[in-house]
């Protein structure tokens, strides 16, 4: 069956769309049910850092390869098997019944969800050829990404409330069929001839050192931040990211070119993206613990509550690439990071406040999603902007990989910091008979925000004082973030530079790369 150009048009940009929802909606609404996936497994806090991380760790590791792979053996190929394998590992998400499994079947998930995410930006740029078509898909495709990062949460809410847990998973299955079907009818096979060699050191090297730092500080607290196992697990990480950094210095074609970060504007862009997904990703994951553990909220009430903090996402792009034009990304990014780290403060205010509920984390949540609206698009329009379109793809590859390195290491971060904040509280308000281990277990429990009812300790303990501790470990939390944020917001605004020396700077970084290319 054939097709004309315009109907293949639409037909792959269907594809790109689904696909988009499939990977932003399995990010976002999954954090709403965590609380019940944690009753239902039997799992606790770690579980449900490392259900997160599974996904992140392996869509990091695929990235790295994927667009190698997919420029060599077809562009369409590897979308459709990635979207077949998000389609599957989404029933067996859904099948699992115990948390190993449910990793399991995430890891697979984050394998397959790579692939469709580096293989759409290719497929699009490829089949819209015409300037003005191309804005306008690019345009549509970020509109679905908006919408599961900013809607996720709520969809999954009212899922996981109206069916249960597992459709939450199961829906994308469908989807994946639609997505399939329709890159079949509209996509055109690509390739490019001068496709590198695949580098294999380069993303097992990588790979170990997330992972080492995700399991350190995941698990440190068990083992001991200062154990001999904790510590050698940390300095495998280390050597991990030596060896990375040793590899792509001495690869013909890396898939990290070092040569970049001597352009100002790529590595201010970068800090925006590195301080995004410090701060505002990670709690995207923990604050519907607080909604449903410290208050009390259903699964589809957190989801709700949640769009205040992620529906300026979806907004605000259009008026963040207005402001980036007129004052340039140096002032957009940092002053979006600023924003971010300010709504991140009030939100803190909002949880120790004497009533607290969805009201009094209300302005918190909307200046945090506001700064991040402002940040989210001139971070990524900078950074593959800053450089020849011949490095285009590579840039958005360490763009992508930056962000979810960052994501995967602050979710064991604040998980960690989460379980601290909480044990201080219950040290002070619990009597001296509790031993260590037990104070531990018990923080363990209403980190979790779960059923505590599996706790024998903490089912006997006032409702006050869960709530309470669970409310200083989020301030904790929060405070993190929002010094994260500042921090990276005058990372970037270094980085920049004033706009003559950065203009002049990117211009000597690209000379010396002209002057040193093969001819």
């Amino acid at each position: 069956m054939s097709s004309s150009p315009d109907s293949k048009q639409v037909f792959t940009l269907a594809a790109a769309v689904l696909a988009t929802l499939m990977f932003c909606l399995e990010s976002s609404s999954i954090p709403v049910i965590l609380p019940t996936l944690e009753t239902a497994l039997r799992g606790d806090l770690k579980d449900m850092q490392w259900v997160m991380n599974a996904y992140t760790i392996a869509c990091t590791t695929v990235l790295m390869a994927a667009g190698t792979l997919a420029d060599r053996y077809g562009r369409r190929r590897l979308f459709v098997v990635g979207t077949v394998g998000f389609g599957v590992a989404s029933l067996l998400c859904g099948l699992a019944t115990s948390v190993t499994l449910l990793v399991a079947a995430r890891a697979v998930q984050g394998l397959a969800g790579g692939v469709m995410l580096i293989c759409q930006v290719a497929i699009l740029s490829h089949q819209f050829q015409d300037e003005r078509r191309r804005r306008r898909a690019f345009a549509i495709w970020g509109v679905a990404l908006g919408f599961g990062l900013g809607f996720g949460a709520m969809v999954g809410g009212a899922v996981a409330a109206l069916l249960n847990w597992q459709w939450v998973f199961w829906l994308h299955a469908p989807l994946a069929v639609l997505a399939v079907l329709a890159a079949w009818l509209g996509i055109e096979e690509s390739r490019d001839p001068q496709a590198g060699r695949l580098d294999l050191g380069g993303m097992l090297s990588m790979s170990a050192a997330v992972l080492g730092a995700a399991y350190y500080l995941t698990q440190g607290g068990e083992l001991g931040f200062g154990s001999g196992v904790a510590l050698a697990v940390l300095a495998c990480a280390g050597l991990s990211l030596g060896a990375f950094i040793l590899i792509e210095r001495s690869h013909a074609q890396p898939m990290f070119d070092f040569a970049v970060f001597g352009i100002r504007r790529f590595r201010g862009a970068l800090m925006g993206c590195i301080g995004m997904n410090f701060s505002y990703w990670p709690l995207v994951i923990y604050l519907p613990i607080y909604y449903q553990g410290a208050l009390g909220y259903g699964a589809m009430a957190a989801g709700l509550a949640m769009l205040a903090y992620t529906a300026p996402t979806l907004l605000l792009p259009p008026l963040a690439e207005r402001f980036a034009a007129r004052y340039g990304p140096r002032a957009a990014i940092t002053s979006g990071l600023v924003m971010l780290g300010l709504g991140l403060l009030m939100l803190r205010l909002g949880i120790e406040a004497e009533h607290a509920g969805w009201l009094s984390l209300l302005p918190g949540s909307l200046a945090a999603g506001i700064g991040l609206g402002l940040t989210q698009t001139p971070t990524t329009n900078t950074t593959t902007g800053a450089v020849p379109r011949s490095r285009a793809g590579m840039a958005s590859g360490i763009d992508m990989s930056a962000r979810l390195i960052t994501l995967a290491i602050n979710i064991a971060a604040m998980g960690s910091i989460l379980l601290a904040g909480v044990a201080a509280w219950l040290a002070e308000a619990l009597p001296e008979a509790h031993d260590a281990a037990a104070l531990r277990a018990l923080a363990e429990a209403i980190a979790a925000g779960g059923d505590t009812r599996t706790s024998e300790a903490a089912h006997a303990l006032p409702v006050a004082v869960m709530h309470g501790a669970l409310a200083h470990g989020f301030g904790w939390v929060t405070l993190y973030g929002a010094t994260g944020a500042f921090v990276f917001a005058w990372l970037a605004y270094v980085m920049f530079g004033r706009q003559a020396d950065e203009a002049r700077g990117d211009v000597d970084v690209l000379c010396r790369e002209t002057d040193s290319s093969p001819s």
